[in-house]
């Protein structure tokens, strides 16, 4: 289950349920730059396995029409669980978790 902020105010953007308004309107951002061609697609919730069964599940993955791709996770408020989680990710994998 994902725990969020008690500030953060749950919003629904063409159907989907956000856990914070700044999760919407990143997602809102990454919609305009699709339609303005600099981003090719982007992909919600991709998820990473760690060891031990367990799993990270970034907010959001975006492809860029010139080649590079970012996993990004929108975060009004860093737990302990996500900052090690993101070491691990950053570890096993060859990316670089992108916090907005």
């Amino acid at each position: 289950m994902r725990t969020i902020n008690s500030k953060s105010k749950r919003t629904v953007r063409n159907g989907i349920k956000f856990p914070s308004k700044k999760e919407a309107e990143f997602y809102d951002m990454l919609c305009l730059a699709k339609e303005s061609d600099e981003v090719l697609f982007f992909i919600r919730q991709p998820m990473f396995d760690l060891p031990g069964g367990v799993t990270y599940k970034a907010d959001f993955m975006v492809f860029y029409t010139d080649g590079r791709v970012q996993v990004i996770d929108v975060k009004g408020h860093r737990t302990k669980d996500y900052i090690q989680k993101k070491k691990m990710v950053e570890s096993l994998y060859p990316i670089e978790i992108e916090e907005r």
